[in-house]
């Protein structure tokens, strides 16, 4: 990815955060933690890294949610596995996301499966426009900013991390490192002081 990206610049993130948060299974994290390395080897500035990327996930989730609250239900339904699955799982969406909608959505953006459906669904569930679009908007902003600044920072090590294991995977190993650190250095000064 950070190849293609290199190549194309930062108009293949835009696409593919983009097209991933309206509802396409593309590699946007990836793309982003790439541009972010690149611009750690002086390829793109950070800012601009980070504006693109927060663009391209507010633009593409307001795709999503509005092809989600027009196509609606009807989309669903068209076919009886669809519709069977529709009818026993939206209801409990809809009220899910009149009660905790907001919050889904701005953690929505750290979950790879739920940051392409998330949109879709708060816009079959009717969730307020505004109510979406201010939690969408602080939801990608913190995101971009975070991947970014963990890839700009942790180089191609996060990069390779992050896109193996996801930014969760990649925040746990992290959490584990700095336990087995914080281990080690308490160990030792036990160790010392007991000398």
């Amino acid at each position: 990815m950070t190849g293609f990206v290199r190549d194309y610049g930062l108009i293949i993130v835009f696409l593919t955060i983009a097209l991933e948060t309206s509802g396409l299974p593309l590699p946007g994290e990836t793309a982003l933690v790439a541009a972010a390395v690149l611009a750690s080897r002086g390829h793109f500035s950070l800012e601009a890294v980070i504006v693109v990327a927060t663009l391209a996930a507010i633009i593409g989730d307001n795709i999503g949610y509005w092809l989600g609250r027009k196509l609606g239900r009807g989309f669903l339904q068209r076919y009886d596995v669809v519709r069977r699955f529709s009818e026993r799982v939206l209801p409990p969406t809809e009220r899910f996301f009149r009660r905790h909608g907001g919050k889904a959505i701005f953690l929505a953006r750290w979950f790879s499966g739920f940051r392409i459906a998330g949109a879709w669904i708060a816009g079959f569930a009717h969730m307020s426009w505004w109510r979406f679009f201010v939690w969408n908007a602080a939801g990608g902003i913190a995101w971009a900013v975070t991947v970014a600044i963990v890839g700009y920072y942790a180089g191609q090590a996060a990069a390779d991390a992050i896109s193996r294991y996801g930014l969760i995977g990649a925040g746990v190993i992290v959490v584990l490192v700095l336990l087995a650190a914080t281990g080690i250095h308490l160990w030792r000064r036990r160790v010392v002081e007991e000398a």
